[in-house]
């Protein structure tokens, strides 16, 4: 099942993609977020019969995120060895874990604002964990699975200067308003293997990343259980899980994004999303 939501900013209505359409399913849910999530909205609709619902195209709508204001986006840093390369750092024994504002997620196809005086924006292409219900203190990477909801498409930008040079702090390049869009749908678990997608991200028509989920360091089960040892998880979290090779910071010369340019982030069995960058204005 691919989980969506339909609309205008702050109207979006949770949804089931099926090919081209949307079906709207507003009528027994009221939203994919948190609180529906951990009331059994996805067995809800699973059990409904859907072609009772009512149905619009895509094309030409605006998708949402697909989860509403998920209350955490946890990020998991050097996880794609080739990645680990590029940067030229030491290979992490354990994962690399840091946050990212929720506020900064916007929907899939929405603009990438370029923070004022930015000119070290990076792309950063990701398979992101959604998750389904509780979990903490997971006893093994084996239990993880069960509490994953699905998976689903990450952009998540970085703006190198206030990452590294400024401080040394992730989260601080990480947190800009409109720096994580997510989408276009959300895979739910079961319905794709996740260990072993190809990943890419393009600007302007130039391939930059294009890799698999196989060359991550740390597993996605690994991952859940991980966090689960030192943070509560709960439905509708967000996990980035790593960028592979070929991001603006790892060329030489360096290839960041500035207003103006066009980047398609895709993953496969998921789709694909399509992010302008513009410029900041107050």
């Amino acid at each position: 099942m691919k989980l969506a939501r339909i609309g205008e900013i702050g109207a979006e209505k949770p949804a089931v993609i099926e090919g081209d359409q949307a079906i709207l399913v507003d009528s027994l849910i009221s939203d994919w977020d948190r609180e529906t999530l951990s009331n059994g909205a996805l067995a809800k609709v699973a059990k409904a019969d859907l072609s009772a619902f009512p149905r619009i195209a895509l094309a030409g709508v605006r998708i949402g995120s697909p989860i509403n204001k998920p209350t955490k986006v946890i990020c998991v840093g050097l996880n794609y060895l080739k990645h680990i390369e590029e940067s030229k750092a030491t290979t992490p024994l354990e994962p690399v874990i840091f946050m990212k504002a929720p506020d900064s997620v916007v929907g899939p196809n929405d603009d990438i604002v370029i923070p004022p005086g930015s000119i070290k924006t990076d792309y950063e292409v990701e398979l992101a964990i959604v998750i389904g219900k509780r979990a903490l203190y997971l006893s093994s990477p084996d239990e993880s699975e069960d509490y994953v909801l699905g998976y689903t498409i990450s952009q998540d930008v970085s703006e190198r200067f206030w990452q590294i040079e400024k401080s040394g702090q992730w989260v601080k390049g990480k947190s800009f308003p409109t720096f994580n869009p997510i989408g276009p749908c959300i895979v739910t678990k079961g319905d794709l293997n996740p260990n072993d997608l190809r990943l890419w991200c393009s600007v302007d028509g130039e391939m930059r990343q294009d890799s698999r989920t196989s060359d991550l360091l740390f597993g996605l089960n690994h991952i859940v259980w991980y966090i689960s040892q030192f943070m509560e998880l709960f439905p509708g979290d967000v996990i980035n899980t790593g960028t592979p090779f070929g991001v603006g910071l790892g060329f030489t010369p360096t290839k960041f994004l500035h207003a103006g340019q066009t980047v398609v982030t895709g993953i496969e069995g998921i789709g694909e999303i399509t992010s302008k960058t513009v410029a900041y204005t107050a």
